[in-house]
């Protein structure tokens, strides 16, 4: 190896190269940079996703060390590389774009060159002297990318989905406290848009809260199939310059080094090409967009006005609304938080398209499936926190406006539907919509109900739940 004070020279099947003489990556990243200047998603914005790299390298290098194919002071220094990483160092060695050509080859290469020059320096070497420990022959010994690189992935991923789960459960929390604050509140529900049946804003809320917490489960179950990698299927699934049992002891490291219950592949020919559980969890998290979008929008609603609207709510303000309008205030965090929804419900198709686009033995898609779904994964937390602090923990009721909505509403006539028959009904609503006048002013009027039955059928905790009256219509 040629060196100076300002660069070293590498080598590979397409030449040779200079690098910075302190640079950790080596040339097969440098020509992955070169290569694939498409997107602003480089490896260093994803440090799980890296972490997942040298769990993976540390977990193969254990392997290899306890079949003998590597000695103990490479190993170690391996091993000392892969903490060093999980600690957070030379992250910023980590340069190629997440999406890429070559099935991820570029990562998988950026991972074993880092590595390898970080354990050069822990053997008392300088980068770049890879006659000590290479990152083919030590660092990649029995991987290929092709087992390497998605068990990178689903580590990374499984690790992101632990992370994003508590910022999910505190927004759920948050809107559970905001339903038991306004639990006292009667309003008009609506079904498309139209005035329906009375409820409490404590109800909407904790509707909220209930279809998110809903989706843990179906979260938690994709996120699951994370754990089961092919690592030792090398090049599509045959195990090939891997020794045997290599597989097995990789991912029994694997399992004990990140403690997680991770298993290996039953069918590594199937498992190599396959990129469903990358499927799978962006459907689980499209769930959740959908969802967040369906709240986001139902605040905006809830709040329009605020006095020519529904005005039921109060957000919180957060910034003046126009450039021309004076006193407009806009609901920019439900707005951004849809805007993030869409996005992911894009990176969901994106990511079935590109698992569908498996060919043969391998899926060379998968850098864009990973990108999609760490970076969904990114905005969904930021979306999560933005939307609690930023908003439903700042929420206010407009109480006498929700009360006055129920007492005008010809919507109340429903209540009356057990008591006083369908038709009589039909006839009380349409002529409260002819002459304006209240519904329970008509039935008094109509000598329909009592006062008091009426009272009792429209008192505000019989109507938000169900009930057994003992009322009948008179005559």
């Amino acid at each position: 190896m040629k060196t100076t004070n300002e660069y070293r020279v590498e080598h590979d099947l397409l030449g040779k190269r200079e690098l910075p003489v302190d640079a950790l990556y080596g040339i097969q990243t440098l020509r992955g940079v070169e290569n694939f200047s498409i997107s602003r998603f480089r490896l260093d914005q994803y440090p799980l996703f890296i972490n997942g790299l040298a769990y993976t390298k540390w977990a193969a290098a254990e392997a290899n060390h306890q079949l003998g194919l590597l000695t103990d002071e490479q190993f170690n220094a391996i091993k000392a590389a892969c903490e060093d990483i999980l600690a957070g160092k030379y992250h910023d060695q980590f340069l190629v774009d997440m999406i890429q050509g070559g099935a991820g080859t570029s990562t998988n290469m950026n991972a074993n060159e880092v590595i390898a020059n970080i354990a050069l320096m822990h053997m008392g070497h300088q980068p770049g002297e890879y006659e000590y420990c290479s990152p083919h022959d030590q660092v990649n010994r029995s991987q290929s990318t092709n087992d390497a690189y998605p068990t990178a992935i689903h580590i990374g991923l499984y690790a992101s989905h632990l992370k994003m789960l508590p910022h999910l459960k505190e927004l759920i929390a948050s809107l559970k406290k905001k339903g038991d604050e306004f639990a006292h509140i009667i309003k008009m529900g609506r079904t498309q848009l139209e005035d329906a049946v009375p409820m409490t804003l404590g109800q909407t809320f904790h509707g909220f809260a209930s279809i998110l917490e809903n989706e843990l489960l179906h979260l938690e179950e994709a996120a699951t199939d994370f754990l089961t990698v092919n690592l030792g299927a090398t090049a599509i699934g045959t195990g090939i310059c891997s020794e045997p049992g290599y597989a097995e002891k990789a991912v029994e490291a694997l399992a004990r080094i990140t403690g997680w219950k991770v298993v290996l592949s039953e069918d590594w020919v199937g498992a190599t090409s396959d990129t469903s559980c990358m499927v799978g969890y962006m459907s689980a998290l499209k769930r959740v967009a959908v969802k967040l979008s369906k709240i986001s929008n139902d605040l905006r609603l809830l709040s329009s006005g605020p006095r020519c609207g529904l005005g039921e709510i109060n957000l919180p303000a957060r910034q003046p609304g126009s450039s021309i309008m004076p006193g407009k205030v806009n609901p920019v965090i439900p707005e951004v938080v849809t805007q993030v929804a869409f996005k992911v419900m894009g990176n969901e198709l994106c990511t079935t398209m590109a698992g569908e686009a498996a060919q043969m033995e391998l899926n060379a898609m998968e850098p864009v499936m990973a990108q999609c779904c760490f970076e969904s994964i990114d905005l969904l937390i930021h979306a999560y926190d933005t939307l609690r602090t930023l908003c439903i923990d700042g929420i206010t009721a407009n109480e006498a406006k929700c009360v006055e909505e129920v007492h005008n509403s010809i919507g109340v006539v429903t209540a009356l539907n057990p008591y006083i028959g369908y038709d009589h009904a039909t006839a009380i609503a349409k002529k409260a919509l002819e002459t304006g006048q209240s519904v329970y002013k008509l039935v008094l009027e109509e000598g329909i109900l009592t006062k008091e039955d009426l009272d009792t059928i429209l008192n505000p905790k019989n109507m938000v739940r169900p009930v057994k009256l003992d009322i009948h219509a008179k005559g």
